[in-house]
């Protein structure tokens, strides 16, 4: 018998036509997201939706590796990871992500380094995020006008 797990992750986006919108979770998580500066009218010091994508995929790969070696009673002293996004002109003409690419260091005792390199292959084929960066982002559109209240 099997048993299959179904959840849902909702944040809700709050905005107008300024180039910063309010995130929420419904846990009451809040974070301020901007277009960056490396677009016309990007506003700088904040997170973009870019640097959130890079850092969805190496938190998952991180978390995911966590959770592996811990199954596998390998032992993690340090793990560092620096995402980095690139964003070109893609071959398909349109511009937007060609690759995320994760430099991963870890620390673990001696003996097991083979382990932890086994275990971060697992990670990297079983975080949630790079798969789902695999998939179509899809959207339900309502679009209505702004009713004028009479005074």
């Amino acid at each position: 018998m099997s048993i299959v797990k179904d959840f849902r992750f909702t944040v809700d986006l709050k905005g107008d036509a300024e180039r910063v919108v309010e995130l929420t979770t419904d846990e009451g998580l809040a974070l301020s997201v901007a277009t960056p500066p490396e677009f016309r009218g990007g506003v700088h010091g904040m997170w973009s939706p870019e640097h959130l994508l890079v850092a969805s995929a190496a938190s998952c790969f991180g978390l995911t590796l966590a959770g592996i070696a811990e199954r596998r009673q390998i032992p993690l002293h340090d793990v560092a990871i620096r995402g980095v996004g690139h964003v070109t002109r893609r071959a398909d003409a349109r511009f937007g992500f060609v690759v995320v690419e994760l430099a991963v260091e870890i620390t673990t005792e001696e003996g097991f380094e083979e382990n932890a390199r086994r275990a971060a292959r697992a990670a990297e084929t079983g975080c949630l995020i790079g798969n789902a960066l695999r998939i179509p982002v899809e959207i339900e559109l309502n679009v209505r006008s702004a009713t004028p209240i009479s005074v």
